[in-house]
């Protein structure tokens, strides 16, 4: 964490440590799995599993969507295999990303097969706002997309997660997103809450966005920015975890009061030679791409012991 996350966090855990008191840690620890677009460069899928375990990942967050690990025309044939080889490298894939956002036959594919090899979550795509359209006429046409793939998440018994990516998209904010689960009210439609857009979109109030929409986060994901002056202009850039503006202290306390024990995707989004970017050839050794990984990694274990998540 930064300085000031940092401090924060110490000065709490000197009150806990005063009043003798000690976070249990849950029966259902959190695991932690890596989303492979950083990965990408890593076609062959044994050396994929391989790679994951080896940095000491509980799992691969699978690109199953185009130009990702997987294709999803081809999910029937490859993702069993991936799934395969994970178990040889006793990591697993509970979790897939994909560019789902209404029911259809592909996204029946995706979804049959994957449920079928155990996996359980899944992200969605994002639905983009049409600036010169009527905004809440859009939000209505969204739910009701929503709705066909709920209907297909019960089908297949998996949850779908809609992501609040930071811009133009609906949930950015979350209040107009949680209203639409609300109403459709399924057990297998959730938000992987994402506490860097969060902040990127809300740097001040995001808090008040996770209380919101806490009852039905279902995953979430891991990473860090900090803001940089360019060419006079001040710029969003990705960095190692603890290096940037998130305040993982807060948010981890907020995880721990509201019981929250969910699957984690930790991304990368920082300068590794393409591989952030989800390239199939990197610019740099691909060891300091895993030492990379393995570094936030034990960063984020070392908050989740501190805080008994």
């Amino acid at each position: 964490m930064n300085r000031r996350h940092f401090i924060g966090t110490a000065i709490t855990g000197s009150i806990l440590a005063k009043n003798n008191i000690v976070f249990a840690k849950p029966a259902n620890e959190m695991k932690i799995s890596v989303f492979s677009k950083t990965l990408h460069w890593i076609p062959d899928y044994n050396k994929l599993a391989e790679t994951v375990a080896g940095i000491g990942f509980d799992g691969i967050d699978l690109t199953v969507r185009p130009d990702g690990h997987v294709l999803p025309e081809r999910v029937a044939d490859d993702l069993p295999k991936v799934v395969e080889a994970c178990k040889k490298a006793n990591i697993s894939v509970p979790m897939i990303v994909t560019n789902i956002l209404e029911a259809n036959p592909i996204t029946e594919l995706v979804l049959k097969t994957a449920s079928s090899l155990g996996i359980k979550h899944y992200r969605m795509g994002w639905y983009g706002f049409d600036l010169k359209k009527d905004i809440l006429t859009q939000v209505a046409a969204f739910e009701e997309k929503m709705k066909g793939v709920a209907a297909l998440n019960k089908k297949y018994n998996i949850s779908g997660e809609y992501q609040n990516h930071a811009g133009l998209f609906l949930g950015a904010t979350v209040w107009d997103f949680e209203p639409i689960l609300k109403r459709i009210n399924s057990p297998l439609l959730g938000c992987q809450y994402d506490v860097h857009h969060a902040t990127h979109e809300s740097e001040t109030s995001w808090e008040i966005g996770f209380r919101i929409i806490e009852p039905y986060i279902k995953s979430i994901a891991i990473k860090d920015f900090r803001r940089v002056l360019k060419d006079g202009k001040l710029q969003k850039e990705g960095c190692p975890l603890g290096q940037g503006v998130v305040n993982y202290g807060k948010y981890l306390a907020l995880l721990k009061q509201y019981n929250i024990s969910v699957p984690v995707t930790m991304h990368f989004e920082y300068k590794l030679g393409g591989a952030e970017n989800g390239a199939k050839t990197i610019t740099i050794d691909p060891k300091e791409v895993t030492t990379a990984m393995k570094k936030d990694l034990t960063v984020f274990k070392g908050w989740l012991k501190d805080t008994g998540l």
